[in-house]
């Protein structure tokens, strides 16, 4: 947390595409390297032949490497994630590949996207090289209640998403997709819900979810943050189940009992309650040792349960704002923006945890933050 870097645009954004089993992944997945949106991007994944790629086969550049005829370049994951991307972006540099300006890794057989997220923050050569766009989660229309009823992990993937995208809605009713959907919004209220028909989707929608905008050359931390839906999310009673929202209609009705569905809505919100997400705002600049230490103390007591962190400060030993980010206990190099992005110039901190609730966030701060003054 000590070294801050300068913004770069230009290393290749890296969307990671994840989903609990049966979530309509591997379907998305194929008609995505059919779309022409997705020419120069290049996909990683396990195993070709678990989504049907013979036929797509155009050339065949390596043991491990094939072209597309969208112009999507595919590779499997061969061994070690870091090796895989440096042999890609060596080819890259090469011209022995494609010439691709995206890549999307889908975590078949790994449920947890953690550990691919740690490798592009922590390695630095892939740091130097890539850059995190951002997570795509798939959510089946049909299944995905029950999952998120009975696996934490599939509530996790949810979670920590940039982007959710819900499955089979053609065979889901009206119901079902509506209830799931206030559901995923309270459980996370900034990602946008993307709707694929019969696996098919825009991969427009999909990308340019994190920090930097290729339109406008330059980053968007409003964009990238969405703070105000975290907000929004508190005033309607989501969001913060640190605060003893247990089993409690607050009038809304999202994710509550509030469609007939008695005893099963009451306990779905019980494992509901294990995920927090929510938005601090600190008013006046802070003290980047003290915001530091308090961090570091967050990931040392409670690292992984620390699904995601992001934020926009006002520090007081810099005159322009530095962004943060983080995924459990590891977090990228802090970046220093070259101006603000608004007049406002608060510091804001975008969490979501895992039974951890807000006060214990807010009392550790304060106790930080009266410390370094």
């Amino acid at each position: 947390m000590t070294t801050v870097v300068a913004a770069n645009p230009t290393r290749l954004p890296v969307s990671v595409l994840t989903g609990f089993l049966g979530s309509g992944k591997t379907t998305l997945l194929s008609n995505l390297v059919r779309h022409p949106g997705m020419a120069n991007t290049a996909v990683i994944i396990n195993e070709f032949g678990e989504i049907g790629l013979d036929h797509l086969l155009v050339a065949k550049s390596s043991e491990n490497t094939v072209l597309l005829n969208s112009g999507c370049l595919c590779c499997t994951v061969r061994g070690d994630l870091i090796d895989t991307l440096r042999d890609l972006f060596l080819k890259r540099v090469k011209g022995e590949v494609n010439q691709f300006d995206r890549v999307v890794i889908e975590t078949t057989g790994l449920a947890d996207p953690a550990p691919v997220l740690h490798t592009l923050m922590n390695d630095p050569l892939i740091a130097a090289r890539f850059r995190l766009d951002g997570v795509i989660t798939t959510v089946d229309a049909v299944n995905g209640t029950d999952q998120l009823n009975r696996h934490q992990e599939s509530l996790k993937q949810a979670a920590v998403a940039d982007r959710i995208v819900l499955t089979k809605t053609d065979i889901a009713t009206p119901e079902a997709i509506a209830d799931l959907e206030g559901r995923l919004k309270a459980l996370n209220p900034a990602a946008p819900i993307l709707r694929a028909v019969q696996g098919g989707i825009d991969p427009a929608g999909l990308f340019d979810a994190g920090l930097y905008n290729p339109t406008t050359k330059s980053p968007d931390v409003e964009r990238w943050l969405r703070a105000e839906a975290y907000e929004e999310a508190h005033d309607h009673g989501h969001g913060d189940h640190g605060h003893d929202h247990h089993g409690h209609d607050h009038g809304d009705g999202h994710g509550h009992d509030h469609h007939g569905h008695g005893q099963h809505a009451h306990d779905r919100n019980r494992h509901d309650d294990h995920i927090t997400a929510f938005c601090m705002t600190i008013d006046e600049p802070l003290a980047w040792e003290g915001f530091a230490t308090w961090i570091e103390t967050l990931i040392t007591l409670r690292g992984p349960d620390l699904l995601r962190i992001k934020g926009i400060l006002n520090v007081r030993e810099s005159d322009t704002p530095i962004v943060v980010h983080g995924v459990q206990h590891v977090f990228h190099p802090p970046v220093r923006l070259e101006a603000w992005p608004s007049d406002d110039h608060r510091s804001r901190i975008v969490f979501i945890t895992r039974d951890v609730g807000r006060e214990t966030i807010e009392e550790m701060f304060n106790a930080y933050r009266n410390a370094s003054d």
